[in-house]
């Protein structure tokens, strides 16, 4: 089966790419550098000239644009274009969202909870989700969006929380940490590459299914230092106040899980400690 997998280059698209090549898939990366998403008829050539069974869109802008960046970013996370480009052979697309389109709530999130962003990123993100959703119901294909949580583990940017606190175990830095408490539901970047194949190979998952990624688990950012000080065995300093925090960040935000273990038979199998080991190996 071949696959057509749009942002390969970024942290996500790298550990699918080489999860479904050691599958045996034929994979048919697309980067940045190879094509530029923002202009409609370049990707949507660069689409039917891949002719995909299944295309996993996983491109997105940038979390931080600037004013001038604001257009493109939206043009990446909501790519318009992509379900007209389809070749006739394509019967399904995954589209890896984000937690980030939901508004905060106090309990752990499902998939019918309230769209209401609190950042530009999560905004085009949800716009992107509903646009892939209406787009593939009009045209028959078959289409699911993963709202992926705090994706962690190697390869990640190394401004990234995981990369800065493993990095301070190693350097002896401290962390700077937000003034307020700010709790994510951390998952494996490797169990977010396998809810994507799983969702890709569900023939009976019903048309638009949103399902969420994410262990059900919140951990705070002092917890997660206090987790990776303990899986490497060194001592992390942090500096309280010293980051400014980002817009989306909250003291509860947690994933409800189960839709996707009914109906993709999907669990996170890699718990933080875990995860935040293996990391560790790959960077130490």
């Amino acid at each position: 089966m071949r696959a057509l997998v749009t942002g390969a280059g970024g942290f996500v698209g790298r550990h699918l790419v080489a999860r479904l090549r050691g599958d045996g898939w034929d994979v048919v990366p697309l980067t940045r550098a190879a094509v530029d998403l923002t202009d409609a008829d370049a990707a949507a050539l660069a689409v039917r000239a891949a002719d995909p069974d299944v295309v996993f869109s996983l491109a997105a802008g940038r979390r931080k644009a600037t004013a001038a960046e604001r257009a493109a970013t939206t043009a990446v996370n909501t790519s318009p274009w992509l379900v007209d480009a389809l070749p006739p052979r394509c019967r399904v697309v995954v589209r890896l969202g984000s937690s980030t389109e939901y508004a905060a709530a106090p309990v752990p999130l499902a998939e019918d909870a309230a769209l209401h962003p609190r950042g530009f990123f999560g905004a085009t993100k949800a716009a992107g989700s509903l646009l892939l959703q209406a787009a593939a119901a009009e045209r028959g294909v078959r289409s699911a969006v993963l709202r992926a949580f705090q994706v962690y583990g190697p390869g990640d940017h190394p401004t990234r929380l995981v990369p800065v606190v493993l990095d301070a175990a190693r350097t002896g830095a401290a962390v700077p940490l937000p003034a307020r408490v700010s709790r994510r539901d951390w998952v494996w970047v490797g169990d977010v590459v396998d809810a994507c194949v799983r969702a890709a190979l569900a023939d009976d998952l019903p048309p638009g299914q949103v399902l969420n990624v994410g262990t059900g688990v919140q951990t705070s950012t002092e917890e997660l230092v206090a987790a990776a000080s303990r899986v490497t065995g060194r001592p992390i300093a942090v500096r309280p106040g010293g980051h400014p925090g980002r817009d989306w960040d909250t003291d509860c935000w947690v994933s409800d899980p189960s839709l996707a273990a009914s109906l993709l038979g999907w669990r996170a199998s890699v718990d933080l400690d875990e995860g935040l080991a293996r990391t560790w190996a790959a960077i130490a």
